[in-house]
C-alpha cells in the first residue's frame, strides 16, 4: 500500500532562529489529521525566509523522503525578505496557476490585502506543493473555503482538488471527511471504498 506522505514547511526567520513558536505547522498538522480520512506520514521543516535553503527543504522533500504533497506556510507577500513563492517556483516542473487565483479569490472574501499576497502551487516530479498563508487562521479558510450557515461549500477550499490532483499524479487515492473539506473528482476517478 502506498502510504500518503505529506511535507510540511514552515518558513519563518524569527521562528527558525527560535524568537518565537512556530505556529504554521502545529495548524497544519492539526488540520490534516481532522480533514484526511485516508492514513498519512508527516515530514515537518522549520526554516528562516532564505531562498536556498526554501529550496533545499523542498527537494528533500520530495526527492529524497518522496512526499506526494508538500504544504509550505509563511513568506508568501511583497516584503524583501518574503521569498517562498520564488524558491518553489524555481524547483518546479510546472506551475498550476489555478491553486494561486483560488487562494486570493478566498481570501479576498476576508482581507483586501490578500491581493498581495503571491502564492504559486507547482509540480515537482510526482508531488504537488501548495504555498499557505502564514497565520493559522487563513491557513484554514484557505484550504476549507467559505462555507454557509448549514455548513454548505460557498466557496470551495484549494484542497477539495487535492485529492484528485494526487491522483493523476499517480499518488495514493486519497479520501477526505467532507464535514471538512469535501474532495471532489470526476464520476470516473472515483472509486467505491466500504463502510
Amino acid at each position: 500500500m502506498n502510504t500518503l506522505r505529506i511535507g510540511l514547511i514552515s518558513v519563518s526567520d524569527r521562528a527558525a532562529n527560535g524568537i518565537y513558536q512556530d505556529q504554521g505547522l502545529p495548524a497544519l498538522e492539526a488540520w490534516l489529521t481532522q480533514a484526511l480520512a485516508t492514513p498519512f506520514e508527516i515530514e515537518k521543516r522549520l526554516v528562516p525566509d532564505e531562498q536556498p535553503m526554501i529550496e533545499q527543504a523542498i527537494c528533500e522533500l520530495v526527492d529524497e523522503m518522496f512526499c506526494h504533497l508538500v504544504l509550505t506556510t509563511g513568506g508568501t507577500g511583497p516584503a524583501r525578505r518574503d521569498v517562498t513563492p520564488d524558491a518553489t517556483l524555481a524547483i518546479a516542473d510546472r506551475e498550476m496557476p489555478g491553486f494561486g487565483e483560488q487562494m486570493r479569490q478566498i481570501s479576498l472574501n476576508f482581507v483586501p490585502t490578500a491581493i498581495l499576497s503571491r502564492q504559486v502551487g507547482v509540480i515537482r516530479k510526482q508531488s504537488l506543493i501548495i504555498n499557505l498563508p502564514g497565520q493559522p487562521k487563513s491557513i484554514q479558510e484557505t484550504l476549507e473555503g467559505l462555507k454557509d450557515a448549514e455548513g454548505k461549500a460557498r466557496v470551495h477550499g484549494i484542497f477539495a482538488s487535492v485529492p484528485y490532483c494526487i491522483q493523476l499524479l499517480e499518488g495514493p487515492y486519497v479520501e477526505t471527511h467532507d464535514a471538512v473539506v469535501a474532495a471532489f473528482r470526476p464520476k470516473s476517478a472515483r472509486r467505491e471504498t466500504n463502510g
